[in-house]
C-alpha cells in the first residue's frame, strides 16, 4: 500500500494546479485537505443549508479510473457543481491545502482521518461501510 502527498503551495495558488501522478501504482482514493478561513454558509445540492466553521477539514472520495482527472477536477474554481464538495469548494474562503492520493480504499481512509461529522451523508450517498459522512473537520 502506498499514498502520495501534494502540499498546495499559498504563492501559487491551486487555481490552475495540475496534478499528475506517477504509474504504477493503483491509485483508488484521495483525500482533499481544506481550510475554511472563515464561517461559511453553503446550499450543498439536496442537503441543504450548512454552516461551516473556520477550520480544517478533511474530504474523502474514490475514482477508480479516473483518480487524476477527478482531484484535478476538484482543483479548479470554475466547474459545474455536481458532487457535494463541489458546493463547499465554490465557497469563497475555502482552500484545498494538500491532497492525498491512495492505494487504500475510501472508507478505510475516512476511519483513519479521525475527525468529526459535520454534515450527515456528506460525500457518502453511495457509502456501504456506515462512516456517515466522507467529510470531517479536524
Amino acid at each position: 500500500m502506498s499514498d502520495l502527498y501534494f502540499v498546495m503551495s499559498d504563492e501559487a495558488g491551486v487555481e490552475g494546479s495540475i496534478l499528475r501522478f506517477p504509474a504504477g501504482e493503483s491509485w483508488i482514493s484521495y483525500s482533499l485537505f481544506i481550510r475554511i478561513g472563515e464561517e461559511e454558509t453553503v446550499e450543498v445540492g439536496r442537503l441543504g443549508l450548512f454552516t461551516f466553521a473556520v477550520g480544517d477539514y478533511i474530504y474523502t472520495g474514490s475514482a477508480r479510473k479516473a483518480i487524476c482527472a477527478r482531484v484535478n477536477r476538484h482543483l479548479r474554481r470554475e466547474k459545474k457543481l455536481r458532487w457535494h464538495i463541489d458546493y463547499l469548494l465554490a465557497a469563497a474562503s475555502v482552500q484545498i491545502t494538500k491532497v492525498r492520493i491512495s492505494t487504500i480504499a475510501e472508507c478505510r481512509l475516512v476511519a483513519e482521518s479521525g475527525g468529526e461529522v459535520v454534515v450527515p451523508g456528506f460525500g457518502a450517498s453511495d457509502c456501504r461501510s456506515g462512516c456517515g459522512s466522507h467529510l470531517r473537520i479536524l
